[in-house]
Formats: structure tokens, C-alpha cells, sequence
């Protein structure tokens, strides 16, 4: 990927709109007060959202950049992105789960761009290291152009049993370059029980990262056929954008929002329509939970910049196993 001359058809996402509840009481032993997680910075200077919207800027140009956000969280994000360029900050008048998250500033790029190539990046990740992980998203994002009816997806090998995670598992691949194959997706698996997740981790299934990319057509066209309902008040939405009635409608359309989860309500319903393609040699951690920056920061041998005894109960820096009966790779 060329990080200095991005294609021009290419538009970021960046989903910032969650309150983090699970990271809360860290967050609040440290600090003293709440504050959404991705706003954070468990290690080094910058936030979760900062290096989510610094990669974003290696991937496509800074004014085709779309953050959403929550409405209360104006604040936060002009000191959040102090120093930084995007083209639009989006404020979602209410957290309506991940189908609103991610259509309303994808509302806005259709709008203006309909033949979008869009690469979403949720803002709550770890990634080590940065440059194998752009070069991975460089890839998806060409093979989205190359292949305008499929979502391609980002997909992390198991090194354990994880039951708060997605699942992918894998079908016959399609290609088998020297890097990582590109696979049809056989089935989505949405945190599934410890037996579940098991067996997905015997037939060679991967973590969903919610690292993607497609055509904003196909985008608009799955949401279309998957919730109805939801798309309708974004139709609504799209048709006043850049006219005076705009704020008030986006207020109104959220008033009665249906919530949708897009990996439980889209991805399980379109998995014809994905591929998946493995993102290899790179540490990747979703910071949902205290426990997952702990044993994340043990691995890579850095101190956090919370006090160690903010951990209440103390987090084991080693995953949970149990009995299971999928073999673990320990780090």
C-alpha cells in the first residue's frame, strides 16, 4: 500500500460512539472520574482514538476521515483530536447499537461518495505492530475494489478459547497467494459458550476483528435487506443532508432508533456475501476488558499508565483456559 498517495475512492470510518461500561471502573480508580474508553491512554501518549484515526490517515486522505461519536462527547473530541485533521466528526444523538453506529456516518459518506470504497476501524483496538497491520488493510481495501459484491474482512488466529469475541469460519479459499489466503466465509459465530468456541478453534476459525472493508453500495444494499427499519430514517436522514432541516432530523430519526448489532444481525445473515483474509504476525487485542490490557501489556513487556493496583480485583496477565478442550498457544 502506498500510505503516501491513498486511492481517492477510499473513505475511513472510525467507530467511536461506545461508553466502554466494562472498562468503567478502571477508568474511574484511575482518573477519578469516567471517561470513555477509546479516549484513553492505558499505554505511551495517545488515546485508543488517536491511533485509530492516525492509522486512518495512512489508509486514505484526512477529509475522508468520518468519526462518529457520542452527542456527549463533544468535548472530549475537540481536545481528542487536538493537532489532528478529519473530514467530519459525527455526533450520535443516542448509542443505538452497532447498526446505527456504523450507518449513520456511512449515511453520510453514500451521500457524497456512493462509489466509496469504505475501511472501518473500530477505535477500542491494540495493534502491535502498526506497519503489518496497515499493509494488511491496504490489502482488503484493494480487494473491496477488486471485488465490489463482498465485504472483506479481517480475521486473527485463536491462541485461546475467547467467548466475548466473534467468530469466522473460514470456506475454501480463493486464492493462495504467498501472503495470507482469501477464504469464503462458511458462518459467522457471535460469542458463542465455551463448547462453541471449542470446536471453532479445532476447524481452524478465526476472531473477527470488525476490521472491514467494501463498496458503500453493497453496505447500503445488505442494510437495505438485513433492517429495513433502520434504513428507511437513514434514507430520510441522506435526502436533507447539507440542508437546514438536517440537525432536526437526525434528532427526529433517533428518537424511536431500532438497534441492531451488525455482527449477530448483518454479517450472520450476508456470509455468502463476505471474505475473509487472516492478519498474520500482528498482536491485535480488542480493550474491552480490564483483564485483555493487562495480559496484552505483559506480552509486550510495557508498563501501563494506570497504577497496576487500579486492577479490582487484580486481572490474571495470563488467558483462562479452564479444561478446555481446544489446545491453547501460550504466548
Amino acid at each position: 500500500m502506498d500510505q503516501q498517495h491513498p486511492s481517492p475512492s477510499r473513505w475511513a470510518i472510525v467507530l467511536a460512539g461506545g461508553e466502554g461500561t466494562r472498562m468503567q471502573p478502571l477508568v474511574h480508580r484511575w482518573l477519578g472520574f469516567n471517561r470513555p474508553k477509546q479516549y484513553c491512554a492505558f499505554v505511551g501518549s495517545r488515546s485508543m482514538f488517536q491511533h485509530t484515526v492516525d492509522r486512518a490517515a495512512l489508509v486514505t486522505a484526512p477529509e475522508r476521515i468520518v468519526a462518529v461519536v457520542g452527542r456527549d462527547h463533544r468535548d472530549e473530541i475537540q481536545t481528542q483530536l487536538q493537532g489532528r485533521t478529519i473530514g467530519q466528526v459525527i455526533y450520535q444523538p443516542r448509542n443505538c447499537e452497532t447498526a446505527a453506529g456504523l450507518f449513520l456516518p456511512l449515511t453520510y459518506i453514500h451521500a457524497r461518495a456512493p462509489g466509496a470504497t469504505i475501511v472501518v476501524f473500530p477505535s477500542d483496538h491494540f495493534i502491535h505492530p502498526e506497519d503489518r497491520f496497515l499493509a494488511a488493510v491496504g490489502r482488503i481495501a484493494g480487494l473491496a475494489e477488486t471485488m465490489p459484491d463482498r465485504l472483506v474482512l479481517l480475521g486473527v488466529r485463536p491462541d485461546r478459547l475467547e467467548m466475548e469475541y466473534g467468530w469466522i469460519l473460514p470456506g475454501a479459499a480463493l486464492s493462495s497467494p504467498e501472503d495470507a489466503p482469501v477464504c469464503e466465509v462458511h458462518s459467522f459465530m457471535e460469542k458463542p459458550n465455551r463448547i462453541q468456541a471449542a470446536q471453532a478453534f479445532r476447524h481452524g476459525a478465526l476472531w473477527n476483528t470488525f476490521v472491514f472493508a467494501a463498496q458503500a453500495e453493497l453496505l447500503w444494499q445488505v442494510g437495505t435487506r438485513c433492517f429495513p427499519d433502520v434504513m428507511r430514517r437513514f434514507e430520510r436522514l441522506r435526502s436533507v443532508i447539507g440542508r437546514s432541516q438536517e440537525a432536526a432530523v437526525l434528532d427526529a430519526i433517533y428518537k424511536d432508533m431500532p438497534a441492531y448489532n451488525v455482527s449477530t444481525t448483518l454479517l450472520q445473515q450476508t456470509a455468502e456475501s463476505a471474505v475473509v483474509v487472516e492478519l498474520q504476525d500482528v498482536l491485535w487485542s480488542d480493550w474491552g476488558q480490564p483483564a485483555r490490557v493487562a495480559e496484552t501489556l505483559h506480552r509486550i513487556g510495557r508498563r501501563p499508565a494506570f497504577p497496576m493496583e487500579c486492577l479490582d480485583p487484580p486481572c490474571s496477565t495470563r488467558p483462562q483456559t479452564g479444561a478446555d478442550p481446544a489446545p491453547v498457544v501460550q504466548p
